[in-house]
């Protein structure tokens, strides 16, 4: 049976999204398919508003609706930490546990020689610009190969900039198991990860 091009179309668009296999696409489209009009309207407005409704961040490249993030915005924050994560939704991860009431800074990825992806694809540099009135700078990069890797480089980094020889640089405790996305992780795990922190040698 062929399927008509517009419901392919789809099909292969959903295809494109992270985690969603063949089956999964095909069970989305005929999802939408059966949903009426008004409906798929406002998921594709809101799709549409995403995209032209939000920004990154200038200062930590979180993603917001203004220049400046929420966090960055909350002149309540503590000035003095400051916390490396892979992607915004680690930032949402970290600020559901309570624990954390510092600034953040997102690099977007880590460093993959594997998939081509080195410092300069990353939000990685300009952390030594970040450097004004900060005393530690924790490292809540994934417990993985490429999270590690990407802890080491900023660690190394750090230690070679001249105005981060006072800041003290740590790394977040094993309460994330090894391999696992800080994403997934509860409240409870990130908060004892976060307090079981530890200075980098």
């Amino acid at each position: 049976m062929k399927l008509p091009r517009s419901i392919q179309a789809l099909i292969h668009q959903f295809e494109k999204l992270p985690g969603v296999g063949p089956k999964s696409a095909q069970r989305l489209t005929f999802y939408l398919l059966h949903v009426p009009e008004p409906e798929v309207q406002k998921f594709a407005d809101a799709l549409v508003a995403m995209k032209r409704q939000t920004t990154l961040c200038s200062q930590c490249h979180n993603v917001g609706e203004n220049e400046l993030c929420d966090v960055c915005d909350d002149s309540s924050r503590d000035v003095s930490l400051l916390c490396v994560v892979e992607q915004p939704l680690d930032v949402l991860a970290i600020e559901r546990s309570g624990h954390y009431t510092g600034l953040y800074h997102v690099l977007h990825g880590a460093i993959s020689p594997l998939n081509n992806i080195g410092p300069d694809q990353l939000y990685l540099n300009d952390i030594t610009q970040r450097l004004a009135g900060v005393h530690e700078v924790i490292l809540a990069t994934n417990p993985t190969m490429e999270g590690e890797a990407t802890a080491m480089y900023i660690r190394q980094l750090l230690t070679e900039t001249a105005n981060a020889k006072h800041i003290t640089i740590t790394r977040i405790g094993h309460g994330l198991p090894i391999g696992a996305d800080i994403e997934y992780a509860d409240g409870t795990t990130i908060a004892r990860a976060m307090e079981g922190r530890r200075e980098m040698a």
